[in-house]
Formats: structure tokens, C-alpha cells, sequence
């Protein structure tokens, strides 16, 4: 496709050039930067419409503060595309999210213009904390500025830093990026708060008003550059406005709201801002999701995230008719159950989208309920549903849920508390990359007392675990499922519960046994034939559940077999290592079964297509194949290229 003209941001190679920009040339330069980032992400696919929202901002930023020095933190990296452009990463821009290409999210190890790796939310003042606190123990820092959405403004742990800061006093720049969107509308009274700081009048301590105000509306607040001046030269004077509010209450000096795309406004107020000597201070900044691109405008959800598109007509590209994804077999099987038993509640942090809850939502409005970016109050609020008799299933991508593990061990688990976790996003997530990948939950749930783990192997299984889960009313339990579409197996209308801790011989053997738990079975089937090839009869059994363990089963696969391989798509410390503990304890190891578990690697597997995302893990076919030949003592390295492997 054509690359959009940009003749002002030719001319720029780092933030330095740009502070070298007349300020009258600025919001021209801003739209080629939103032209070029509408051009990039049309190829790669990716985060669109939170970058679009904040290019005035960055540019802003950039061209006020002295990066790198001065510190940039963004909040959820996906807004970061245009932070990339300007900081020497233009040349490769298009890489964005593919292998060997840029992140995603902002990367430490990727340039020194990000000073704190952010892809998980509301992280950003607890960072910027920290970096001012070591400025003033000698550290070479700047000024420190975080950029937060107000969805971001849902969880915990930004108050938790708004409230140390406020008693630190330490020097702090918080720009809160209010466009009324998250990934999904934020719920919740602050965005209310923060509508009401938008209609209402600010007045100085003499009771002049600073500013009139002006209702959330599809359009930014209008505000001239002078009047934003007025207010930040009140702000350095140490007058306080009257009618606090929530971040003055908690110690931060408040400018705004302003327009976040309002150019010479924006410069002025940085710069004043800049001229404080002490303090926190959070710029409130009002800005429209998808910002100057029609399409994303009028659809912000469903232009979050996109796959490649047409630029001219927003349309983008749609994947080949195939089965259905995971994530909508588990929320069509939740309605299923639902429609039986007025019990059922869902719970989710924010991603009624992503965890496809949204259909539950509009069947089940009043039994649906979106905490916001807050998944250790979700775990817990879960945990108080299923204490007073409801039957909730808390869906949260795995990677989300580490921010709630000790409410998954002190308030579930150790009450023994019923609540249904539906993990979503298991494993490896393709373009998303390391920070998204869900590879711990096995190793961290299945360590609970009493827990049930399970991980179909279809989107059938699926349905089945739906129904298994609803069925355990006496202890917490968890299923686990990947991104991506299912294997395309029939589905059945309603699920049936399953027996706790047994699984299931798909394929049977005399050589070695691959015992396979989630959604690497079909991989094993592979690998199985491969070795019936070479005179190797593979027995291949799906565990269905990493807690229980299916004793019988295990221990009739070690006895019968030469060799004895786990899979699972999980950290080390999961599935495989509970089975070793399990043969262990029965004294099998002690009889010489051979015996290897394949896991996750010991590093963080990078961003790439899938299939390289498994060949790196090795943990597809052929990759079962040469480990099964290796624990034989049978490797023939002319089979299939050798994965390479983490160095020790």
C-alpha cells in the first residue's frame, strides 16, 4: 500500500529534533505521526485506537521534556505506537507484533525511551514513584511523567500509589488520559468522578472560576491555551481550586480537565507544569478514542485491537469461516447452564469483550458483573457470591489472574470456597507475546489444597468442564483454555459434568505412553503417528485434569510402557512435575521407567506466529517426536531440525 506523505516527521529521528520544532508546526507534525501509525498498524495489526487517542500527547510530551532523561511511563503499553515512532523505532514500525519485530507494549530491553516495561494495566504511578524516589537518592532522573487511563483508574493499585505519593510529596507528573473507554467502557464511580470534574466549575481560592466546564460528550473539552495557562499559573502560586477533588484529597495538585488534542493548550500547560519545583500533579486530559480516524472513532471496542485493514474504508480482514473459538464455546456453554440454574453468576475484570461475557451480559444482565481493571477485588467478590450460595465463574485471562493470587489462596482456597475460574488465554498467545502468555496458573493452582484443575483438549471437553464446574459445589475448580479457534468437533447442545480426576485413552500402544493434558492432544496424535512410522506403537491418553490426578491411569501407563512423556503447555512446576511426584511416591521411578515432561521453556517465549511460538517451545509434533526418540536413546538428528534450547 501507499505510505501516507510526512515531510515534517522525515525530518525527525529522535524527541531532540523535535524540540527543535516551531510550536506553530506541531499539531500539523502530530497528524502525519496519527497518519503513519494508522499506516503501520493496517499491516501488522495490533493496538489502533488507544494510540490514536493520545498522538497529540506524546508529540506534547516529547517536545517539552527532556527524554530520555526525563522519564516516559506509559500505562498499558498498547498506546505507545506513536512513543515508538518518535524515539528512533519508525524504520521498524511495521515489525510491530511480528516475530523478530517490535513489541507490542513498551520493552526496556527494546530502547532507552522506555524506562518501564508496561502490558498489564495500572502499573504506571507505582513505577513513576519509584523512579522519583531514586532521583532524589542520587539517581540520574529527570522529571517523571506517567501517562494513565481513566480505565486504568478502576484497579487497586493505582490508588494504592496515588495515596504514598500524596505523603511522599515527591515530584511527580501524572497525566491522566480520560477518553471514556478502556478496552471496553469503564464501569465504576471514578468514571463518574471523572465526569463530574468535567461539568464542573474549578475556581481559584479568591473564588474566581478557572473554568466553566463542559459535559462528557462525544467531543474533547475546548479550552484556550490562556485559560490553561491561568489555571497551571494558579497551580505553581500554591492556590489550590475549591471543591477538591478525589487525586487533591489524596495530595496531588489538579490541572484540567483540558483538550488532549488541543495542541498550543497542551504545550502551555506541560510547560507551566514543568516550572513547579515540588510535588505531585496530575493533568487531567480529555481525549476521543481512535482520535482522527472515522472508523475507530465510531467503533472504539472493536478498533482497540484489529487485524490488518484498509485504510480508505476501516474494513478489516476477515478470518477463514472456521470453528468456533474457545472463548465463545465457554460463555455459549455458561448460558446453557445459566438458562438451568438462576444461581449462575459471571464475573469478569473489565473484559467482557475478551472473555466473550459480553453475550451472558445482555441474556443475564442483572446476574453479569464487571468489576473493572480489579482482579484481586473480583476474586474476592467471587469468593463472597459463592460464601452467600451463588454459583459464580470468574472468567480472567491467566495472565491477569497472577495479579490475584493471594485472594485465590486466602480467600477461595482456604475457605474452600466454590467459585468457578475460567481461565482464558492459556498458554501461548501468539503476537500478544510474553507478558500476555498464561503460563504459570497450572504451577500456581495446582500447589492448592483441594483445588480441581482442568484443561480440555477440544472445545467439546470445554463444554463438558463448563458443566463439571457448575457441578462442584463443595470446593473451588478452574478450567483452562487457549486463545484461538477450537479443533472444529461437534459440540454437544449442553454439557455433562465429568468423574473428578479421570481421563481418558484416545489411542492405545505397547512402546511409550504420551500423556498429553489441554490443547497439545492433537499434536500427540501427530507425533504418534510419526512414531508408528519407525516401529514405535504410542499409547496417547488426554488427562483432562491436572488436580486430581487420574492415579490409575498414570500408573498403568508407567507400568505398561517403556517411556512415559508428559505435555502440557505450562511452566515447569505444573502438570508434569505433580506426575513425577505421583511416580515417585509409588516407587516406579525406583523400576527404571523412562520418563520425560515437556513443558514451557525456563525463559519467556517472544511474540511470533503460533506454530513458531510451539517449534521454540517444543511442543509440537515433531518436537514430541525427537524427545520421545531422546528418552528411548533413540534420537536420529535427521528426523526433524533440532529446537533450539535455552542455554543452561
Amino acid at each position: 500500500m501507499d505510505r501516507p506523505a510526512t515531510p515534517l516527521l522525515d525530518q525527525i529521528a529522535e524527541p531532540a529534533d523535535l524540540r527543535r520544532m516551531d510550536d506553530a508546526l506541531l499539531a500539523r507534525f502530530a497528524d502525519e505521526v496519527r497518519a503513519e501509525t494508522i499506516s503501520a498498524v493496517s499491516v501488522t495489526g495490533g493496538h489502533l485506537g488507544a494510540g490514536l487517542g493520545v498522538v497529540e500527547l506524546t508529540v506534547a510530551i516529547h517536545a517539552v521534556f527532556e527524554t530520555p532523561r526525563d522519564r516516559l511511563i506509559f500505562d498499558v503499553g498498547h498506546q505507545c505506537y506513536p512513543h515508538k515512532i518518535l524515539t528512533g523505532r519508525r524504520d521498524r514500525i511495521r515489525t510491530l507484533r511480528q516475530g523478530g519485530g517490535l513489541s507490542g507494549f513498551t520493552k526496556r530491553s527494546e530502547s532507552e525511551h522506555d524506562p518501564f516495561g508496561a502490558a498489564h494495566s495500572s502499573t504506571s504511578l507505582s513505577a513513576g514513584l519509584g523512579f522519583a524516589a531514586a532521583r532524589e537518592l542520587g539517581a540520574d532522573v529527570g522529571d517523571v511523567i506517567c501517562v494513565i487511563g481513566d480505565g486504568a483508574l478502576s484497579a487497586g493499585m493505582a490508588y494504592e500509589a496515588m495515596n504514598n505519593a500524596g505523603a511522599l510529596g515527591k515530584r511527580l507528573i501524572v497525566i491522566l488520559n480520560d477518553n471514556a473507554m478502556s478496552i471496553s467502557p469503564p464501569v465504576g464511580a471514578m468514571s463518574r468522578h471523572l465526569g463530574r470534574l468535567q461539568s464542573a466549575p474549578r475556581s481559584d481560592q479568591s473564588g474566581g472560576t478557572l473554568h466553566d466546564g463542559a459535559q462528557r460528550s462525544s467531543s474533547p473539552v475546548h479550552e484556550s491555551a490562556e485559560l490553561a495557562r491561568d489555571r497551571a499559573e494558579c497551580l505553581v502560586a500554591g492556590a489550590p481550586p475549591s471543591g477538591a477533588s478525589l487525586f487533591e484529597t489524596l495530595g496531588f495538585s489538579y490541572v484540567g480537565p483540558i483538550d488532549g488534542h488541543d495542541m498550543p493548550t497542551l504545550l502551555a500547560v506541560l510547560r507551566m507544569v514543568r516550572a513547579r519545583h515540588d510535588g505531585p500533579v496530575l493533568v487531567h486530559a480529555v481525549t476521543s478514542k481512535g482520535k482522527g480516524y472515522q472508523p475507530a472513532e465510531r467503533a472504539a471496542d472493536r478498533y482497540h485491537g484489529v487485524v490488518r485493514f484498509d485504510v480508505a474504508t476501516g474494513v478489516q480482514a476477515k478470518a477463514p469461516p472456521g470453528p468456533p473459538s474457545y472463548t465463545k464455546v465457554f460463555a455459549d456453554s455458561l448460558i446453557a447452564e445459566a438458562e438451568h440454574d438462576p444461581h449462575v453468576v459471571a464475573v469478569t475484570a473489565a473484559m467482557a469483550t475478551g472473555t466473550g461475557l459480553d453475550s451472558f451480559q445482555k441474556r443475564f444482565p442483572d446476574r453479569f458483573f464487571d468489576v473493572g481493571i480489579a482482579e484481586q477485588h473480583g476474586v474476592t467478590f467471587a469468593a463472597g457470591l459463592a460464601a452467600a450460595g451463588m454459583r459464580p465463574f470468574a472468567a480472567i485471562y491467566s495472565t491477569f489472574l497472577q495479579r490475584a493470587y493471594d485472594q485465590v489462596v486466602h480467600d477461595v482456597a482456604l475457605q474452600r470456597l466454590p467459585v468457578r475460574f475460567a481461565i482464558d488465554r492459556a498458554g501461548l498467545v501468539g503476537e500478544d507475546g510474553p507478558t500476555h502468555a498464561g503460563s504459570y496458573d497450572l504451577a500456581y493452582l495446582c500447589n492448592l489444597p483441594d483445588f480441581v484443575v482442568m484443561a480440555p483438549s477440544d472445545e467439546a471437553e470445554l463444554v463438558h468442564m463448563v458443566a463439571t464446574a457448575h457441578a462442584i459445589d463443595d470446593r473451588p475448580s478452574a478450567f483452562r483454555y487457549p486463545r484461538g479457534a477450537g479443533t472444529g468437533v461437534p459440540l454437544p447442545a449442553r454439557g455433562v459434568p465429568l468423574e473428578i480426576g479421570r481421563g481418558r485413552l484416545v489411542r492405545e500402544g505397547s512402546s511409550v505412553a504420551l500423556l498429553s493434558l489441554g490443547g497439545r492432544l492433537d499434536e500427540c496424535l501427530v507425533a504418534a503417528d510419526e512414531l508408528a512410522r519407525r516401529g514405535i506403537t504410542a499409547t496417547v491418553a488426554d488427562a483432562r485434569f491436572a488436580k486430581p490426578l487420574d492415579r490409575g491411569l498414570i500408573l498403568a501407563l508407567a507400568r505398561d510402557h517403556e517411556a512415559l512423556i508428559t505435555v502440557e503447555e505450562g511452566a515447569a512446576g505444573g502438570f508434569g512435575a505433580h506426575v513425577l511426584h505421583l511416580l515417585a511416591a509409588a516407587g516406579v521411578l525406583d523400576r527404571g521407567l523412562r520418563i520425560r515432561t515437556l513443558t514451557l521453556p525456563d525463559r519467556f517465549v517472544d511474540h511470533d506466529k503460533p506454530r513458531a511460538m510451539y517449534d521454540a517451545a517444543g511442543l509440537n509434533a515433531p518436537q514430541i517426536v525427537l524427545s520421545t526418540l531422546d528418552c528411548l536413546g533413540m534420537m536420529e538428528r535427521r528426523l526433524y531440525p533440532v529446537p533450539a534450547m535455552p542455554a543452561a
